[in-house]
């Protein structure tokens, strides 16, 4: 098998890349969000219980206990770690030495302090991939840098470790985690819209930020819509089992086939980074061979091959073929696809049922686990006979103690993995070990792993329901509040905010989908609007001069909830159109006892005032001017700017290295190596050669006399 050094480096520089992006978009909302005049303030969520110092941080692991020492409060303390996590994550995007275990450790560590004080607004399935993806950066990471190692014969490293491989194959098994059961949840859910196979045919038009092209793709033919059910259903649930596949053309069309699909989604949905942290998760599926990174790859010649290789080369082939035809096969017969050549249409229908799919599922599911457990076996195998190849005792004694420590590192993370897995099949669930039932509760705080399941009910079959906000003086004449980023503006295009995540307006989607009472900090929103506080208006408008109501705070508040949908072709400058449906939440002000008992009903009432000596200290000072310069700037632009930044650095970084490469004397020397030996009869003009000088040193050039 080739070897996985590039694909790892590559998913190493891909966490970097979310962990910057999910740092920096949260560094923008934290004032709104948690500070003392936010919607939910961080400081009520750390109350010290009398407890000792280490018990207290296990049970609540978040960095913030230790912010009051450096004069902070909660949610500057939250600021600094955000801040701290940008910066880590770019020196490790940009610097090879950083990717290194401490400071993904560390970056995982930040990001699971802010999850224990985030509260609803960083419940979202995708925090939860972020922190388990980041701690097994942890485990992926080299001790040593690759520069530091030579290149063997074979394409491996002569210095790489036999253990190096085992955590990246936890990577793999979640992404199989991840797929497996985003697609199986659709169908266990019994949406009708999943089994009438018309999901799409609402979902660009009711996804919580579409992007400009959703509008165009729900334009789409209804047969199309259908057929991409369809499509999802496969590379959801029929090809993540070939992600253990023994032919690495079945892995790289695995591969390919989930890169499509994340793309697609990209492209007409604003889901901030956790399509990017899927597509990083398939580095795994890739190796060396591949990437071109075999040395001699591209100029090895073909040589004769003995019977056996050819037969076993030919055996793969008709494998491999025979999963193809299987997978066209079912997709045909169960799902009922059918050509009509004279509308030129693809028709299709989901001929199974629900208690078929239920027995299929009880049936797969423990299959899979085993599939993980012998491709698991498989590797530790491999890392083994890796071992053996090792030259020196005491190499070989290093060695073995890397490989035990990270293979029981990697077999106890798969066993915990099993528990959250098997939520997908009750029956299953209750079959697997108690061992690995009681290694998941004692570690299950830290979010090592998780259970997902994305879209697993489609909403807003009937419209998109959408809450509006609306502010008055004299309770009469209501002016609508508008937001940045989710709909309400009839004639304003969706916006492209990715990868930035504007967390209150994807709460805000929430909240429309049933009554306010079952989202209490909507009532808290309220307030700080009829307040006025600033941090919160930011939150719906980075530019306070475009909310309505920036130079005196609204006397009342209330909100309406509407259908939207996307609006016809034919409808010129309307990108929606919508229809009243009823109150979401009634008229308040100030001092209202309605408001009031609300608030004391979701125990939202400030009853604790912030402290004031915290912004005294020369940290707090920094932390606030780091503010004031950078809250000019939109949070999508932010975000686009420090990637434009990384690409400017990373050209800069490989022109350097080019010129590098060229005028050392290794590369002088082999061009020596190459030049052609001169002929005794040639003249004097064939028996030099001069090379041709190098660009980026001048000083460099060498000149020969003639004979």
């Amino acid at each position: 098998m080739a070897g996985s050094r590039l694909p790892r480096q590559l998913f190493l520089q891909g966490v970097a890349v979310v962990f910057m992006f999910a740092f920096a978009s949260l560094y923008t909302q934290i004032p709104g969000l948690y500070g003392p005049e936010g919607i939910l303030p961080a400081r009520r969520t750390l109350r010290p219980q009398g407890k000792g110092r280490w018990q207290q941080l296990w049970e609540t692991p978040t960095l913030l206990w230790e912010a009051p020492r450096l004069g902070l409060d909660t949610a500057q303390g939250l600021e600094l770690l955000s801040l701290l996590g940008a910066l880590l994550a770019l020196g490790a995007l940009l610097l090879s030495p950083l990717r290194h275990p401490v400071i993904y450790l560390l970056l995982w560590a930040a990001y699971l302090s802010a999850c224990q004080v985030g509260q609803v607004f960083l419940y979202f399935q995708w925090d939860s991939l972020l922190l388990e993806t980041g701690f097994l950066a942890v485990l992926v990471a080299p001790l040593r840098p690759a520069s530091h190692r030579k290149e063997a014969p074979q394409g491996r490293q002569a210095g790489a470790l036999p253990h190096e491989d085992l955590p990246f194959w936890l990577v793999r098994w979640l992404l199989f985690r991840l797929m497996f059961a985003s697609g199986v949840v659709k169908l266990t859910s019994r949406c009708p819209a999943w089994w009438g196979l018309t999901a799409l045919t609402y979902h660009y038009e009711t996804q919580c930020l579409p992007t400009p092209a959703a509008w165009f793709a729900h334009h789409l033919p209804v047969w199309l819509h259908k057929l991409s059910v369809v499509a999802t259903f496969l590379i959801e649930i029929a090809v993540p089992p070939l992600f253990f596949a023994p032919i690495r053309r079945l892995r790289l069309a695995a591969f390919y086939s989930q890169v499509l699909l994340q793309v697609l989604i990209i492209i007409t949905g604003n889901y901030n980074f956790f399509n990017l942290m899927t597509l990083v998760l398939t580095t795994a599926l890739l190796d060396d061979q591949h990437l071109a990174a075999e040395p001699g790859h591209g100029s090895r010649k073909k040589t004769a091959t003995s019977w056996p290789k050819a037969l076993l080369a030919t055996l793969s082939l008709l494998l491999e073929l025979a999963v193809y035809g299987l997978l066209a096969y079912g997709t045909v017969h169960y799902f009922g696809l059918e050509v009509d050549w004279q509308q030129h249409t693809i028709h299709s229908r989901t001929t199974f049922t629900f208690h078929q799919f239920s027995q299929w599922l009880k049936t797969l599911t423990l299959p899979t686990v085993w599939l993980g457990v012998a491709s698991l076996v498989w590797e530790l195998l491999s890392a083994l006979w890796r071992w053996t190849q090792v030259r020196g005792w005491l190499q070989k004694l290093s060695a073995v103690v890397q490989l035990s420590l990270v293979g029981t590192a990697t077999v106890a993370l798969f066993l915990i993995s099993l528990v959250p897995y098997s939520y997908v099949e009750p029956g299953t669930h209750g079959r697997l070990w108690t061992g690995a039932h009681r290694l998941f509760g004692a570690v299950e705080h830290l979010q090592l792993a998780n259970s997902y399941g994305l879209f697993r009910r489609m909403t807003g079959l009937g419209g998109r329901p959408e809450v509006v906000l609306e502010g008055s003086y004299d309770g009469h004449h209501w002016t609508e509040i508008e937001f940045m980023y989710k709909p309400g503006n009839l004639s304003r295009p969706p916006p492209v905010v990715a990868p930035h995540q504007p967390r209150l307006d994807w709460q805000m989607w929430f909240a429309a989908l049933g009554p306010h009472t079952h989202s209490p900090w909507f009532t808290s929103l309220v307030l700080r609007l009829l307040q006025g506080k600033e941090p919160v208006i930011r939150l719906v408008q980075s530019q306070v001069a475009r909310y309505p109501f920036h130079k005196q705070p609204p006397t009342y508040v209330r909100a309406q909830r509407y259908k939207y949908w996307f609006s016809q072709p034919g409808e010129q400058r309307q990108w929606w159109r919508r229809q009243w449906v009823e109150e979401f939440f009634p008229s308040v002000s100030l001092g209202d006892p309605t408001l009031e008992t609300l608030l004391r009903q979701f125990g939202l009432q400030d009853k604790s005032p912030p402290r004031t000596h915290s912004t005294n200290s020369t940290l707090a000072q920094a932390l606030h001017w780091t503010r004031t310069q950078l809250s000019p700037l939109e949070a999508p632009t932010l975000l686009w700017g420090l990637l434009v930044a990384v690409g400017a650095v990373r050209v800069v970084q490989a022109l350097l290295a080019t010129c590098s490469l060229r005028s050392s004397p290794l590369a002088r020397a082999s061009g020596e190596k190459r030049r052609p030996a001169p002929q005794k009869d040639s003249g004097a003009a064939s028996e030099q050669a001069t090379p041709a000088p190098s660009p980026c040193s001048s000083s460099l050039r060498t000149t020969r006399r003639k004979k």
